[in-house]
């Protein structure tokens, strides 16, 4: 484990400074599950869910959140994505949606929390859509799945 990057010395939140470090593309997946009642569930799959298309709004969502993810956290660096894709997956067994967000740029710095913004965009999206027929749907399980790049090389769950 390393040290805290994001203060300094007085202990003050600062934003990392990158400046002199190197260009790297950089690549990270993140994924998170919504769980749903069998109704909303199916109701998904066949389309019918009166908002719309609920999976095409929320991959519209991700993207657009993963874009703007410096301005809604705060230390991070505002990034230019070079990619990005949310793709879902729906499992019948465990009644819920798993939400799988990629993230690709060239830069200083890592786009980890760009795939995480991305992914619970997407599911909370999915949620939105869907909490008319369905309260007490439930979110989680959201975690980097596996990111390159950069000094720190690869990590894989």
């Amino acid at each position: 484990m390393g040290e805290f990057s994001h203060f300094d010395k007085q202990g003050n939140a600062v934003m990392v400074d990158v400046t002199d470090k190197a260009d790297t593309r950089r690549t990270a997946v993140a994924r998170g599950r919504i769980y749903v009642c069998q109704e909303v569930f199916d109701k998904i799959k066949q389309g019918e869910v009166q908002k719309g298309d609920v999976l095409g709004v929320a991959r519209v969502a991700g993207i657009m959140a993963a874009k703007r993810t410096g301005e809604w956290i705060p230390m991070c660096h505002p990034l230019q994505l070079t990619k990005c894709s949310i793709d879902f997956k729906m499992e019948a067994d465990s009644c819920s949606v798993t939400a799988r967000c990629t993230a690709v740029t060239t830069g200083k710095t890592g786009v980890e929390m760009e795939a995480l913004t991305g992914v619970s965009a997407a599911l909370l999206t999915i949620y939105d859509m869907c909490k008319a027929i369905d309260r007490s749907m439930t979110i989680g399980e959201i975690l980097l799945e596996e990111k390159s790049g950069g000094k720190s090389g690869t990590y894989r769950v």
